[in-house]
């Protein structure tokens, strides 16, 4: 009787440990889903942070070209600046060779 006795308490025993390992594995796959859950999102976060940094590399390239236009543009308006300075000064000659020779 006494291996009858135990029979069933082994078998509990082994039901228990079997449960419990069970749980434990469940326990880690879900751990292990969560992880990669995780993983793509952090791939999702990279590719739009790779695709973010396109788009400002694409802006600060525009920017680079604006400003060396804005720069050409620059050096010719002092052109035309020491241009229109020049013939202010000649036309003030002129007005005053024209008021010498009506005196």
């Amino acid at each position: 009787m006494a291996s009858s006795d135990s029979q069933p308490r082994f078998g509990q025993s082994v039901k228990g440990l079997l449960s419990d390992k069970v749980g434990s594995c469940s326990g880690d796959v879900i751990a292990l889903t969560r992880q990669v859950l995780k993983g793509s999102r952090s791939q999702e976060l990279l590719s739009q942070a790779a695709r973010n940094m396109v788009i400002q590399e694409d802006a600060i390239l525009h920017s680079e070209d604006s400003l060396r236009k804005m720069s050409i543009i620059t050096t010719h308006l002092q052109y035309q600046q020491e241009a229109i300075q020049k013939n202010m000064e000649n036309s003030r000659n002129l007005q005053d060779q024209l008021r010498h020779l009506l005196k």
